[in-house]
């Protein structure tokens, strides 16, 4: 198992050196230019004043921020700079790309671990049960709710939750973390948390409804390939108790298909939700990155990927090593 995690690190590597140079290379040439917008700016700031020109400040800009050593040049450079945990200053935050990390990355875990809960909570139980009672309405009335879910776009859902829960019925506010009527000076650490946690609901509630979908389909596919296995059928004939056959020999091996989807999720706990977030003005990383991309802000949105990739490999390797750990039978030579 040592040698195993050792190669797949070594191969997350070399992965990770490729898959940032290509993203590098894309944001590189995005049209949204950070330091053309800003170039134009300045330019016409001096103008009156008989200052630099566009292109005078597009030479100066391009020097500072490294864009002029072209894209081979510029990502070595910032890989270096990487390697030494210099990730270099946001352009679009005007602060250090960790600080900004570290300021809204919270917001988007807390929102992200709620979601992920419930989740495995909701999605699993009803897979089983929808495979336990296949052909039923109870497994037509499953299906029929997982296929939403996965067939809906997530603004489709976050406006329905907005027209019912914030416009209709007024429970909750549009957008934003705190309420209108909330004044920081007055609140005491209780009154925050709970007027915090207010806003979190529908974007908790519509991250649930668009995930559940997948796992719940997943989880009861797999269900119905292991309840039709000899073994299940050998346990039945013996009397075994149908909790027993289900919770104990069924269930362990649905498990290990169903790891998959749960260490691909690591990264959705500090991804954040970009369209979520975004719609519901929460102030998450997948906001932060959001605006930081379409603003041509190089260094955060390399950073904000790169953590994304390191996950996205971890995830992975996670899974691998979980699968021994559902199925004994299940070992690396």
């Amino acid at each position: 198992m040592f040698k195993f995690i050792v190669k797949r690190l070594l191969l997350s590597v070399v992965i990770f050196f490729f898959a940032m140079f290509l993203i590098y290379t894309l944001i590189y040439n995005l049209p949204t230019s950070y330091v053309e917008n800003t170039a134009r700016e300045l330019a016409a700031a001096s103008a009156k004043m008989g200052g630099k020109t566009y292109k005078q400040w597009l030479e100066q800009l391009n020097e500072q921020y490294g864009m002029n050593k072209g894209v081979v040049g510029g990502y070595f450079s910032r890989l270096s700079n990487a390697v030494r945990g210099n990730f270099g200053d946001s352009w679009k935050w005007n602060n250090k790309c960790t600080d900004k990390f570290s300021a809204c990355i919270w917001n988007s875990f807390f929102l992200g671990l709620v979601s992920f809960i419930f989740e495995i909570i909701i999605a699993i139980p009803l897979g089983v049960l929808a495979a336990r009672k296949q052909y039923s309405v109870t497994d037509y009335t499953i299906t029929c709710v997982s296929l939403i879910g996965i067939s809906l776009p997530t603004f489709f859902v976050i406006t329905i939750l907005k027209l019912v829960f914030a416009v209709r019925l007024q429970w909750f506010d549009i957008s934003g973390m705190h309420s209108r009527s909330y004044i920081a000076e007055n609140a005491t650490a209780w009154t925050t948390f709970l007027d915090l946690a207010k806003h979190f609901v529908l974007p908790a509630l519509a991250l649930i409804f668009v995930s559940i979908g997948g796992l719940m389909r997943y989880t009861r596919t797999n269900m119905l390939e292991v309840l039709n296995a000899d073994y299940i059928r050998t346990a039945r004939a013996k009397g075994l108790p149908e909790s027993k056959v289900i919770g104990y020999h069924a269930f362990r091996n649905t498990l290990i298909p169903v790891v998959t989807i749960l260490g691909g999720s690591l990264p959705g706990l500090f991804s954040g939700a970009l369209v979520t977030e975004t719609l519901f003005a929460l102030d998450g990383i997948g906001y932060a990155s959001y605006y930081s991309m379409t603003g041509g802000d190089i260094p955060f949105t390399m950073f904000y990927l790169s953590l994304m990739s390191v996950l996205t490999l971890l995830g992975n390797l996670i899974s691998d090593i979980l699968y021994a750990v559902v199925d004994p039978r299940v070992r690396v030579n």
